[in-house]
């Protein structure tokens, strides 16, 4: 989309706080001196079959960009695409089920929507929420000496498209990864807002070399990521040593390959695939002050966000990606 804007006049409102002039995941508009309004849509196509599951992990994922702006979700609405002529209308029941859980869940409501009718079903929500006009976090904020917190694992593109192969069975999915992806990141920015978070992102479709990518440059600086830090979900270098693999995994590299990026330690194919896997619902990315990170990762863990952990710090150079 980014590259279709280029031309458009860019709005000039002062009250237009965040826009798409940067790689942000939400809007924000300044209401008043108190209040902020964040505005984010986001739908997918089915991760799993399962539609009550389907349901649940795609209005995570589109809650999500809530939080990572360090705000609150206050309403919901369905965005619905739905082969009504091919599908039974009890498989989009538990669909909207799934997203209304979720959506209560977040302490938000669900407050209508719209449905077309579609080849494929597809789902999401558009999410307002509400931020302090001072107290909104960006993507593009990190300071040298930061530290960089990630809260949940790496690798469910790949675990989808392996159960879709017979590579992977769902109930393996469902029993080991599933809840993760589903959960919201509720918990674990409620942890964050006690502290000083200079920049946040979730990491969703470019990968977690994408979303770094994206943090680094956005605030001029350089990203120093340990691989043996990182925590991939189980079963996911393993679907890739089987040959599994996602349709966004080139695009997501040569993406990250057009900016600085250094690879300072040996890594084979599997764990390079890794890095640019796509994911759906996934964590988000803190970056503060490094004496404060360890007790952040400690009190996430307390907060019931068991994967939390450092990956890696921040320094002012050449902005990009150098990995260790």
């Amino acid at each position: 989309m980014s590259d279709a804007l280029k031309g458009l006049v860019a709005p000039d409102d002062p009250n237009l706080l965040v826009g798409y002039d940067t790689a942000d995941d939400a809007a924000v508009y300044k209401i008043s001196a108190e209040a902020a309004m964040i505005n984010t849509i986001d739908f997918i196509t089915p991760p799993v079959d399962d539609p009550y599951w389907f349901g649940q992990i795609a209005a995570a994922n589109s809650i999500s960009d809530i939080y990572s702006m360090g705000g609150k979700p206050l309403t919901a609405l369905n965005v619905v695409m739905f082969p009504s002529k091919i599908l039974d209308t009890g498989i989009l029941r538990d669909i909207l089920k799934g997203g209304h859980d979720k959506v209560t869940e977040a302490r938000a409501v669900l407050a209508g929507g719209h449905s077309v009718d579609d080849e494929e079903p597809k789902y999401g929500l558009c999410v307002n929420g509400i931020v302090h006009p001072e107290k909104i976090l960006s993507n593009a904020s990190s300071q040298a000496g930061d530290a960089l917190v990630l809260t949940k694992p790496i690798g469910s593109g790949v675990l989808f498209n392996a159960v879709r192969s017979g590579k992977l069975p769902f109930t393996d999915l469902e029993k080991d990864v599933l809840l993760t992806v589903a959960a919201l990141n509720d918990k674990a920015m409620e942890s964050a807002l006690e502290y000083d978070i200079h920049a946040c992102t979730d990491v969703t479709g470019f990968g977690i070399m994408g979303h770094l990518m994206e943090m680094a440059i956005g605030s001029s600086n350089q990203f120093i990521i340990e691989y043996a830090k990182l925590p991939f979900y189980p079963y996911a270098a393993e679907m890739y040593k089987k040959g599994e693999t996602t349709g966004s995994n080139k695009a997501n590299q040569t993406m990250v390959h057009a900016n600085q990026f250094e690879i300072q330690t040996s890594l084979t194919q599997v764990e390079q695939n890794l890095l640019y896997d796509p994911q759906t619902s996934g964590g988000l990315i803190f970056s503060l002050p490094n004496e404060t990170a360890d007790k952040l990762v400690l009190d996430l863990k307390n907060n019931g966000v068991t994967d939390a952990v450092k990956i890696g710090s921040v320094s002012k150079d050449l902005p990009g990606i150098v990995l260790v």
